[in-house]
């Protein structure tokens, strides 16, 4: 979240410090520049409680806060949508985060044409920001499961995310401008605390936001479910919110009039010399000191000087993406991470995706403590830590993140069950009959190829393997019942999980082949089916609107998924609506309805990502009961273990993202400061889409994609420090000192350049 940062040090930086804000996308013109007309009203616009700040100020910080939270807070459950409501895989559910991000992080530039080129920022905000409601109100559509198939779901969340990508990325370089637009010259150490502010509201948003939306994702049931619709639809109101306070203060703003795009002029000088440069390559043509110089026919040369400084930093940019690839992944693979963990911490119970909080977090705590207390111990100890040494630094601490990330995930595998693999199958017997069942698995030659003995509700301690000849086989099974020897035939599919429910049938037993769930479950829940060998249909609900069916005489239900719970004092009513649902995480007395009678099942503890067997019988004398089987078990690896990889990531965020923009913006003319903005938001969409590729193409297991990231970024972070050390830093006087020398006189006729009609 760091990349926001970008508007507080425009301010802050020494070497621009009593420039205006509007420096940030200052004109550059050959022609001369028609006198305008006074665009500040004349009268001072009011202040804050007699002190030198703008009252307008207020409805711009104010404006920034609930369009962060409507940002991230968004964000923060986006990747579980994908997963889970839209049902994507976990590739395509990353890859789908990561263009959304990479979008984001395009239409800035394309945000700052419109403002400085046509519109002006006032209106650009005002515009980009309905767009922006627009798109929180499809993608919130979107996420109603009422509201069609799978095929509008998707189509409305992709239009919505588009349009929300344009909003959000179109203000960006905008809101914080805009701010710095409202204070006079001879107020710019209160401007500099402006930006202070306002990079408290962005991080205060995105805090608040990334842990308040996976609760009403998690902890409130819409239709059923997860209130995706609910999680998406609060920050769409907040954003509402934004365009209204920001419109409000309309009359008292001051609001500069568009100037041009030096983004555009730096892009045509550069073209422009390439192209001059091809046109004029014959030998005949004296040669210039720099590629640049070939840009003196059209363009000034102090911009041609300025252009040269800024080629300098953006030479060193070019590694930077590498970072972003891995930051940007605590909202996919690392939420996916926290999903297959244990989210409960003793005195909260964390949702996966509210793990991402710890990022604003801890930016808060690591700013003030790295700025005034390592960085100081550091000098004090006579180490030059400059500012290139600092990013390599923190893209080292990136690199030991993902690293520590791939032990969990490691770890994680550890601990889950195994999966089969190609012709294999995974079987486990459950005994519902009222005696010991011998249970004999017959090859193709009636050959035994496992037998055991199973007693009356045995709860068997894993699953067993059997090897198919192709990728589905028939197997047959031999069950001695007494004095009674039954055989079977049941169908089976590889890398499948199955039960072989045997049942008591009168005086004979019988056998069903039931298809269990993989060995996965939803965002930490918990799936749960039953089994009913009750002679009457049982009518379960597991929330206020979610029903389930048990057909009579072994009927068996789908799978469901709910939250952790475990017994205690609340009740959840199974056959009619009551005021309690699932988010009361209780399981201790579930009333079910048959045609004749009501009765309650005790489901004990139902643990994070484990999937539990029911089944309902009447073989004692206290009524209906639950007998229950864990087949899939419980996560185990408590979520707090992703603690050390989002420190050090934070870390390092913090050492790479800070000081790369102090480190740049000292290195450019301040006239360039826009286009360092625009080249810094290009390095962040770049490393979402080295994601997007990797994602889509690597097919490698979760642990080994987290060591290519550690390993990719390693071998950029030494390119990166031995472009580091070559590079020679310039002093801010030696840029501006620059523009008194003279481009190298050009030689030779000029009618003989194929630029002779270029106006000079």
């Amino acid at each position: 979240m760091l990349e926001e940062r970008e508007s507080k040090e425009l301010a802050m930086n020494p070497f621009q410090k009593n420039e205006s804000k509007e420096t940030l996308f200052s004109p550059v013109s050959t022609e001369e520049v028609q006198p305008r007309p006074p665009s500040f009203p004349k009268k001072p616009s009011p202040k804050i409680c007699g002190s030198n700040y703008p009252l307008s100020i207020a409805f711009i910080v104010v404006n920034e806060f609930c369009e962060r939270f409507s940002y991230y807070g968004m964000k923060a459950v986006l990747t579980l949508y994908f997963l889970y409501f839209l049902h994507w895989s976990e590739n395509t559910s990353t890859s789908v985060y990561h263009a959304f991000s990479s979008l984001c992080y395009f239409t800035p530039i394309l945000g700052a044409a419109i403002a400085d080129s046509w519109l002006g920022k006032f209106k650009t905000i005002i515009y980009l920001s309905l767009v922006y409601v627009l798109g929180h109100v499809i993608k919130s559509m979107g996420a109603l499961p009422i509201l069609g198939g799978p095929v509008v779901h998707t189509v409305l969340s992709m239009i919505g995310l588009s349009l929300i990508a344009l909003g959000t990325g179109g203000i960006k370089p905008c809101v914080a401008a805009f701010g710095g637009d409202q204070f006079e010259e001879k107020h710019a150490e209160e401007r500099t605390r402006y930006f202070s502010v306002f990079y408290l509201s962005i991080n205060a948003g995105s805090l608040i936001s990334t842990f308040v939306t996976p609760m009403l994702r998690g902890d409130i049931q819409c239709f059923g479910k997860d209130c995706y619709a609910l999680a998406f639809g609060v920050p769409g109101l907040l954003m509402v919110i934004a365009l209204v306070v920001f419109a409000v203060g309309s009359k008292i703003y001051k609001k500069p009039p568009p100037e041009g795009n030096i983004v555009t002029q730096v892009v045509k000088c550069i073209w422009f010399a390439i192209s001059n440069r091809f046109k004029n390559r014959s030998g005949d043509v004296p040669k210039r000191e720099h590629w640049l110089d070939w840009a003196a026919e059209k363009y000034p040369k102090q911009l041609i000087l300025d252009v040269k400084a800024l080629t300098r930093v953006l030479f060193l940019y070019i590694p930077l993406p590498m970072f972003w690839a891995l930051l940007d992944q605590q909202g996919s693979r690392w939420t996916l991470q926290a999903t297959r963990m244990n989210g409960n911490l003793g005195f909260f119970v964390l949702q996966p995706d509210q793990m991402q909080v710890l990022n604003p977090f801890l930016v808060l705590i690591f700013i003030p403590l790295f700025d005034l207390v390592i960085y100081r111990l550091v000098s004090k100890c006579g180490i030059n830590f400059t500012s290139l040494r600092k990013m390599a630094v923190g893209m080292i601490l990136a690199c030991l993140a993902f690293a520590v990330a791939a032990a969990v995930e490691i770890k994680i595998n550890e601990m889950a069950p195994l999966q089969p693999d190609s012709q294999e199958m995974f079987l486990q017997v459950l005994n519902l009959a009222d005696d010991e069942v011998k249970v004999t698995v017959l090859g193709d030659k009636n050959n035994s190829l496992s037998a055991e003995s199973i007693r009356p509700f045995q709860k068997m301690p894993h699953y067993s393997k059997l090897h198919l000849k192709t990728k589905s086989q028939n197997f047959h099974f031999q069950l001695k019942y007494q004095n009674l020897s039954v055989y079977t035939e049941h169908s089976v599919e590889e890398k499948k999980w199955y039960s072989l429910i045997i049942r008591e049938d009168g005086k004979n037993i019988s056998s069903m082949m039931v298809k269990d769930a993989e060995n996965q479950t939803t965002s930490g829940m918990t799936a749960v089916r039953f089994v009913n060998t009750l002679h009457e249909e049982v009518n379960i609900s597991l929330s206020t609107d979610t029903f389930l069916s048990v057909d009579e005489d072994y009927g068996v239900s789908a799978y469901r998924t709910v939250r952790r719970g475990e017994g205690g004092s609340a009740f959840l009513n199974c056959n009619v609506y009551s005021n309690l649902n699932l988010s009361c995480s209780r399981y201790p007395a579930v009333r079910c309805r048959t045609k004749d009678e009501n009765f309650s099942l005790n489901l004990g503890l139902l643990d994070f990502g484990a999937a539990y067997l029911f089944v309902i019988s009447n073989s004692t004398s206290q009524g209906p009961q639950a007998w229950k089987m864990e087949y899939i078990p419980a996560n185990k690896m408590s979520i707090a273990w992703q603690l050390p990889q989002y420190a050090l990531v934070t870390a390092g965020e913090v050492m790479f993202s800070v000081t790369g923009l102090e480190f740049s913006y000292s290195q450019a003319p301040s006239s360039m400061k826009s286009v360092l903005q625009a080249a810094w938001l290009l390095t962040v969409a770049v490393g979402n889409i080295i994601v997007l590729i990797v994602a889509q193409f690597s097919g490698l297991v979760q642990w080994a994609e987290f060591i290519l990231f550690s390993c990719l970024l390693l071998v950029v972070c030494l390119i990166f420090s031995i472009m580091g050390y070559y590079y020679v830093p310039i002093k801010p006087k030696d840029i501006q000192g620059s523009a008194d020398k003279q481009i190298p006189h050009i030689q030779g006729d000029m009618i003989n350049l194929e630029t002779k009609k270029t106006k000079l």
